[in-house]
């Protein structure tokens, strides 16, 4: 990825004022000292069963969570790792499942939810605790980037959750091989989409396709990234703070290259899911992918290396900008084993941990003390990006919209996408949601 040029970081407001819970759950183990690894390191007063709930269910995922959870295991063996990831489509089955879990009184002991405005439904309906306390035990606040730590905060002052990870949203793959038999150099660079849209014609015209993508959170992905790149940072994060309007020219321009961008893509996306998009980039079936830097793991777990089988940059029209979200894991209330979620949120966001679960994941680690010099070559440029980019919260994923309206967005985008609305409608839809 070439360089990235520094900027001012831009927040996502909170909303809505929160409750404030307390840690009563928390309790059992005890203040203990850091060791080296940011682990508290300290002996455990009870152990048992902890159920983790995530959407980690197979393939680069699964393998991110089996590296935490081995150092889990080292870190507080008298505790028993139970598994309780569901597969689907970045969550949306899982969270589903949760939520009904959660109405039942029949929480898992932790569940993973993306960190930012994702939360704020949870916190509303007072299921997840204020882990605060435990950033001062564990040492977090002063691990976490300041600027992390802020959008973590709410405005009474309360953290909800503990980041395993740093994930880039803005990232395009592709396959040289597919772009040089198109006549292209796989190392070009492309301001914007309008300077994107000759290459993606070239590799239409020569029989692959062009922009691989699957089923509507991908789609959303896909959205999000031509709004921050039509758009830029500020009038992109006022889409989720009212100060841009959803039915202004601005956002209309975007949606006309979004419309062009899928008219590029595969006719059997809505079937698929992000590993089978990435595999055809992967397999030299399609040219281009634009998918978060989870896929980075994909390209790994298949042996492929950069940049003679894949090269990867910045969406067109977002060079400098990083597009952020955070796989994190909370506190339910009512947790089952309390002690064990606070081991599990002590090993998610310990160097030891933030280090092995990230160099199989992809991502980066949330903390700024993490050991990252044998991390891939693509880790190495989004740690440098996260330092100096100007940072804006996803959509897709979690970070700028509660789940109710990015619940609201995927279905109008998925009426866009599939033909039952025009982009008029499509628009208004999108400013209905967002209202």
């Amino acid at each position: 990825m070439r360089s990235m040029r520094s900027g001012r970081l831009v927040s996502a407001t909170a909303g809505a004022a929160v409750l404030a819970l307390g840690l009563a759950a928390c309790g059992g183990s005890g203040d203990t000292g850091d060791t080296s690894d940011g682990s508290t390191g300290g002996e455990d007063m009870a152990g048992g069963e902890v159920e983790v709930f995530t959407w980690w269910a197979a393939g680069s995922e699964k393998a991110g969570l089996d590296a935490l959870v081995g150092v889990f295991e080292e870190q507080h063996p008298d505790f028993t790792f139970v598994n309780g990831a569901v597969a689907g489509g970045a969550g949306s089955a899982a969270k589903d499942l949760l939520q009904s879990r959660l109405q039942a009184g029949d929480p898992p002991d932790t569940f993973q939810a993306h960190a930012g405005a994702e939360l704020q439904d949870y916190i509303d309906a007072a299921q997840i605790e204020d882990v605060s306390a435990l950033y001062d035990e564990f040492g977090l606040t002063d691990a976490f980037p300041p600027d992390l730590v802020d959008r973590l905060t709410t405005e009474d002052g309360a953290i909800y959750s503990v980041p395993s990870n740093i994930h880039r949203a803005n990232v395009v793959w592709a396959n040289p091989t597919v772009l040089e038999d198109a006549g292209l150099d796989p190392a070009a660079e492309y301001a914007d989409l309008d300077a994107w849209y000759e290459a993606l014609d070239a590799v239409q015209e020569s029989g692959a396709t062009a922009l691989s993508i699957a089923t509507t959170w991908t789609q959303v992905h896909l959205l999000e990234t031509v709004l921050l790149s039509t758009l830029g940072p500020e009038a992109y994060t006022g889409l989720w703070d009212g100060s841009t309007d959803w039915e202004g020219p601005e956002v209309t321009a975007a949606l006309e290259h979004f419309e062009r961008l899928m008219s590029y893509t595969n006719g059997d996306r809505d079937g698929l899911d992000w590993p089978d998009a990435t595999q055809q980039v992967i397999d030299g079936d399609a040219g281009f992918n634009v998918m978060g830097d989870w896929a980075e793991a994909a390209f790994q777990e298949a042996g492929s290396m950069a940049p003679d089988d894949y090269v990867y940059f910045p969406v067109p029209g977002t060079d400098g900008e990083f597009d952020f979200l955070a796989d994190s894991f909370t506190m339910p209330v009512g947790a089952p084993n309390p002690d064990g979620t606070r081991a599990w949120l002590d090993t998610a966001g310990s160097t030891e941990g933030q280090e092995a679960f990230n160099k199989a994941k992809g991502s980066i680690p949330a903390r700024t003390d993490a050991d990252t010099s044998d991390f891939s070559e693509y880790q190495q440029t989004a740690v440098e990006a996260f330092a100096s980019d100007t940072i804006v919260s996803s959509l897709a994923h979690g970070a700028a919209t509660p789940v109710a309206t990015l619940n609201a967005i995927s279905d109008a985008t998925s009426k866009f996408t599939t033909g039952a609305s025009d982009l008029a409608t499509f628009q208004s839809e999108l400013a209905a949601a967002t209202m």
